[in-house]
């Protein structure tokens, strides 16, 4: 359970907003989209190979 701490005298939409940073952070939301449907491991695989190709050529276009 996500517990935030408000300040006394704290805004609420600050405190709103940890919350939602809280829970982005435990990736509950990321979980249940991923679970919506069967992926097979081999696409999964190459979505992160070709995540990891992406990635790489955007660090060699930073040099």
């Amino acid at each position: 359970m996500i517990i935030v701490q408000v300040k006394e005298g704290e805004n609420i939409e600050r405190a709103l907003k940890k919350f939602k940073r809280k829970f982005e952070k435990t990736g509950i939301v990321k979980e249940l989209r991923s679970r919506q449907a069967f992926e097979k491991p081999s696409i999964t695989n190459r979505k992160k190979m070709m995540k990891a190709v992406y990635v790489q050529k955007l660090r060699m276009v930073e040099e």
